[in-house]
């Protein structure tokens, strides 16, 4: 072979090889858990009945048979109060409620009668 055609293979072999680079370490970023916004979700109470906020509704279930036992709205009238209009479907009444958020994970409510519960975020 001639000289100027191995310099030139040689050539082409040191150019192709410099193209090459090791493999990249990926580096992956701890997963953080989002906190919920306000009281949107599902809460309990000490006798597991669900109470659901969603975009302003308000629903309480039961976990056996999923029966809605109240429905209603909710204002936000602070980041940490709340206030609800419900219906009892049960008793057929309706009632408000106000509720302060102690905690991300606590509500603290006092219905307009004066009976007073918590509810616990679930989740």
């Amino acid at each position: 072979m001639k000289p100027i055609a191995i310099l030139t293979v040689l050539s082409a072999a040191a150019a192709l090889a410099s193209c090459q680079s090791s493999p990249r370490e990926v580096r992956q970023l701890p997963t953080t858990q989002v906190q919920p916004a306000g009281v949107e979700g599902s809460w309990v109470d000490p006798n597991g009945i669900v109470s659901t906020f969603t975009a302003g509704t308000f629903t309480t279930r039961t976990t056996d048979t999923n029966q809605v036992l109240a429905s209603g709205n909710y204002v936000n009238l602070s980041p940490k109060l709340v206030e609800i209009n419900m219906t009892s479907h049960v008793r057929n009444t309706q009632s408000k409620v106000n509720c302060a958020m102690v905690t991300t994970a606590q509500l603290n409510c006092t219905t307009d009668s004066g009976a007073q519960f918590s509810l616990a975020r679930r989740g």
